[in-house]
Order: C-alpha cells, then sequence, then structure tokens
C-alpha cells in the first residue's frame, strides 16, 4: 500500500467540503491550490476563496498562482512531492501540472459523467427538469470533464429542490466518494470506465445575465425549474414594469398552479396576500423575491409596503 502525499486544488464552498473530509480521514495533504486574492465589492478589497479561508484556519500548504505554466509554480508545485492531486471546481489544468503526479490527478465532478460536463452541472440538472444526478470522480485529461471515469454515486432530486439544497446534498456526497477512491487507489485495486460521447449527452453551459432571464412564454413547470435551479445564487431574475417604471427583480421561491385561465401572460396579479403571474397552462405564485438595492424578502412582506397597478407586467 502505497502512502498518498496529496495535492488538493479548489476555490469554492464545495470544495472546501471535500477538503475537509480528505484532512478528518488523516490523509496527508502536502499543498493547497486555489484561485489568487480577487477586488470585490464597493470598497474592491481583496476577496479571499472560501478554500483559501479554510487553508488559513488549517496551518496548510498555500499556492495562489496566476499562471498554472509559470516555472516558478511548477517548480514549487513538484518541491511539495505529491503522489496524488485531486481537483474539486478548480480550473482547466496545463498538461504539465495534471501530469505531473506518479499516481495521477482525478477530478470530483458533480453530476453523472458524461451529462453535464462544464461550469455550473448541479443548476443544469435542475433546470433541466432531471429526477436524478450525482457526482463522479475520473482522472483529467488534456479535455474538460472527459477523463476515464473512477466511481460515481447517484442520488434523486425531488421536485421542490433547489441549487443550494442540492449542492449541500452533493458536497456530502461528493465527500464520501472522494474516501472511496482514495481508499482505492491506495489499495491499488482501482479500475476505470472510458467515458463514451453521444449527440444526447447534456452540457452544463456556464451560467451568464441572459441564459438566468426568466422567459413568461414558457410552461410553469420550465419556469420553475429556473426558478429553483438558480436559487439561492445566481438567481432567476425578470423585470418588472409598473407606472413607467421598471426594476430587475430575482426570484428565489416559487411555486406552481396548474389550472385554466383567461389572463394575458406576463400580468401581473396580486393582492395583500400573494403575487401570480399567469403562464400558458397556470400560474407561477411568486414566495421570495429582491428588488435592486433591497434584501430578500418574501412576497407577504413586499405587498404590505408596496402595491402595484392592473397595469403591472412582468417581462
Amino acid at each position: 500500500m502505497e502512502k498518498l502525499r496529496i495535492i488538493f486544488m479548489g476555490t469554492p464552498e464545495f470544495a472546501v467540503g471535500i477538503l475537509d473530509t480528505i484532512i478528518k480521514n488523516n490523509y496527508e495533504v502536502v499543498g493547497v491550490i486555489t484561485t489568487a486574492d480577487k477586488p470585490a465589492g464597493r470598497g474592491q478589497k481583496l476577496k479571499y476563496s472560501a478554500v483559501k479561508e479554510y487553508v488559513l484556519a488549517n496551518n496548510l500548504t498555500l499556492l495562489q498562482p496566476t499562471n498554472l505554466k509559470d516555472e516558478t509554480f511548477v517548480t514549487e508545485l513538484k518541491s511539495l512531492n505529491a503522489n496524488l492531486q485531486i481537483v474539486v471546481a478548480f480550473r482547466m489544468l496545463p498538461k504539465v501540472v495534471w501530469d505531473m503526479p506518479s499516481l495521477g490527478t482525478f477530478n470530483l465532478h458533480a453530476s453523472l459523467l458524461p451529462n453535464y460536463r462544464g461550469a455550473a452541472p448541479i443548476n443544469w440538472a435542475i433546470i433541466n427538469g432531471e429526477t436524478k444526478t450525482g457526482v463522479t470522480t475520473f482522472f483529467i485529461d488534456d479535455k474538460i470533464d472527459t477523463g476515464a471515469m473512477i466511481l460515481s454515486s447517484e442520488t434523486p432530486i425531488s421536485a421542490t429542490e433547489n441549487a443550494g439544497q442540492l449542492h449541500d446534498r452533493l458536497m456530502d456526497i461528493g465527500s464520501k466518494t472522494v474516501i472511496e477512491t482514495l481508499e482505492m487507489i491506495e489499495k491499488g485495486n482501482m479500475t476505470t470506465i472510458i467515458q463514451k460521447d453521444d449527440a444526447n449527452i447534456k452540457t452544463a453551459y456556464k451560467l451568464n445575465k441572459e441564459n438566468c432571464k426568466i422567459d413568461w412564454t414558457k410552461s410553469a413547470l420550465e419556469i420553475h425549474n429556473l426558478i429553483r435551479g438558480l436559487s439561492p445564487y445566481p438567481a432567476a431574475w425578470c423585470i418588472f414594469g409598473d407606472k413607467n417604471e421598471e426594476w430587475n427583480v430575482k426570484i428565489y421561491e416559487a411555486k406552481i398552479i396548474l389550472e385554466d385561465h383567461n389572463y394575458l401572460n406576463g400580468s401581473l396579479i396580486c393582492n395583500k396576500k400573494e403575487m401570480k403571474i399567469p403562464v400558458k397552462d397556470g400560474f407561477i405564485q411568486i414566495l421570495s423575491l429582491q428588488f435592486p438595492g433591497k434584501k430578500r424578502i418574501n412576497t407577504i412582506e413586499l405587498l404590505n409596503g408596496m402595491s402595484f397597478s392592473e397595469n403591472a407586467k412582468v417581462y
């Protein structure tokens, strides 16, 4: 049995959960790689990644390269003398990095590969109305999320679960899957499965302002899936228009009401207790939202302090 000397690479909170599990299972982590600090907010103060915050709190060796091909960084990486690298939600690695350790570099991806390769697998699984998803460990190669698969673990997605809730469950499932993968590598009894491409593979495209905008001509189910698939971050959005004013509004929580009606799509129907938006096969009832410059609140709180005319619309 070969003793593992691990380098971990990751950036967001999802990666922190995996790293913490590795540490708590007494594996030797000889170094952690995360993104460089970035200015954020109105004051443009440097913001640390979630992984860096964890590293500083646990006194681990940290590297923050801006260029993964830089000779100084590559030399420093080699000096850590790792025989295995683990990547969780980081960035694409050059061959000089992923090919360095003798036991390879494996990635934990939050989908059942080969489906949902890409930047936002958790979000797109919900947006597309999937009833199951999972995590996969695989060895990195020179493309994105295409390498030989080691282990996968599957979980159902409920009809009301949002991306934040699924994120937390997959972090826990992913932690266990990474430990199982490490045990297999340690014992030398690992087998891999080559990913097969076909025309039906679904992609986890990078999220942007355009694909997060609600299209009110779609069905109630499609709209509801978009809202929960983007909640709590980055959040689905649309424009509220009323009394010659417009607001870009984020919608975090909604529910479907399936019934016939004679309202125009995109009307805004409100009373003191509820806000509904007609769509082609029913209504979307808004439960939680955020106006520009305001905090997220539930709809009843909003309607206690804000009223809308009969001509109010969403688009």
